[in-house]
């Protein structure tokens, strides 16, 4: 069913630099016979809700990946290549640059390349939540694995104090649901973002993912577990159904004639 969202033009930006030092070459690692980013790029472009797609990138090879997988790429500013430059900085210089040729968007999707399992329904539902003048930010989010409200601080001498002492004691059940930004797929009024180069807001609003669409690769232990995920989930997909059985009337002999 069309939503308002859908008359909106809306710009997806896949930022995906060369530099990567936990995990080297995160962006383009092999995953199940793929270029990590490719998923990504095929995700967004399922969705079908983009005007444009595009990878940011400083790096020739990641270039070449993402055009192999049908990604506009937009070269990025060396000076944004660096640890310290912000994927807010990123998403906000090129947004500037768009506009200074004439061409601006609605909303701004961030997709990062190593959330391989977030797919393109993922994408559009957390896109459709987003309604400028509404709600100018949205974001996939999963629940909490641990309970958060024993969340625990170490100060630099190794002790530790509760963040929220007058909740610690509580049942989770009592307390509630919590629910964290995954990261996967974060979405925002463009023009209110080109002003504050803020991803978070109020109001804001959240698409839930389970936990296993919404592992981020950032490290070797994160790799593995996605794998897991993954064959996980293909599995789901190929298992085949169980076919109803027919019940048959039994044969009855056919009655001599008398």
């Amino acid at each position: 069913m069309a939503t308002s969202s859908d008359r909106l033009k809306h710009l997806a930006v896949i930022p995906a630099r060369g530099g990567s030092k936990r995990l080297r070459r995160k962006n383009i690692i092999g995953f199940l016979g793929k270029p990590i980013l490719a998923y990504t790029i095929e995700a967004a472009r399922k969705a079908k809700i983009f005007a444009r797609i595009i990878v940011s990138t400083e790096d020739a090879e990641i270039a070449r990946v993402a055009k192999r997988y049908g990604a506009e790429v937009d070269d990025r500013p060396r000076e944004l290549a660096s640890d310290s430059a912000t994927m807010a900085d990123v998403c906000v210089e090129l947004l500037n640059r768009l506009a200074k040729n004439g061409e601006r968007f609605d909303t701004l999707t961030l997709l990062l390349a190593t959330a391989a399992l977030r797919d393109a329904n993922d994408i559009r539902e957390t896109v459709r939540l987003v309604e400028p003048g509404k709600c100018d930010y949205a974001m996939a989010v999963s629940e909490y694995v641990q309970p958060v409200h024993q969340a625990l601080r170490k100060d630099e001498s190794g002790n530790l104090t509760m963040m929220f002492p007058e909740l610690a004691s509580r049942r989770a059940d009592s307390v509630g649901r919590y629910l964290v930004g995954n990261g996967s797929t974060t979405t925002v009024n463009a023009e209110r973002f080109r002003n504050d180069g803020k991803f978070f807001g109020t109001p804001m609003r959240g698409y839930e993912m389970p936990f296993e669409r919404a592992v981020d690769i950032d490290e070797r232990d994160d790799l593995e577990l996605s794998l897991f995920y993954a064959k996980k989930l293909r599995r789901k997909k190929t298992k085949p159904g169980r076919k109803k059985s027919v019940k048959r009337k039994p044969k009855t002999k056919a009655k001599r004639r008398q």
